[in-house]
């Protein structure tokens, strides 16, 4: 696999979190930046995939009134035992 060297200006305490976490895992800190960022990729494209799934819903009318939440929502209060403030 080709790689690509990026370079990042990182805030101290950050990268002396990364460098703790390499020395406990005995990894690189080259090892322990890849493994954080394909996670946050894919988190975030796992949330963009959710957000068009939730547009599209929209825009085909699969929605909720707010009443309806709202009425469920005062229900979850009641059964913690909690009375909702207006």
């Amino acid at each position: 696999m080709q790689t690509k060297v990026l370079t990042a200006h990182i805030p101290l305490p950050l990268a002396n979190k990364v460098d703790k976490l390499a020395e406990r895992l005995d990894r690189s800190r080259g090892w322990i930046v890849k493994q954080a960022l394909a996670a946050w990729i894919d988190q975030e494209e796992e949330r963009r995939k959710l957000t068009m799934e939730a547009l599209a819903d929209v825009d085909a009318g699969r929605v909720i009134d707010h009443q309806t939440v709202q009425t469920w929502a005062d229900g979850l209060d009641k059964k913690a035992g909690r009375t909702r403030k207006a």
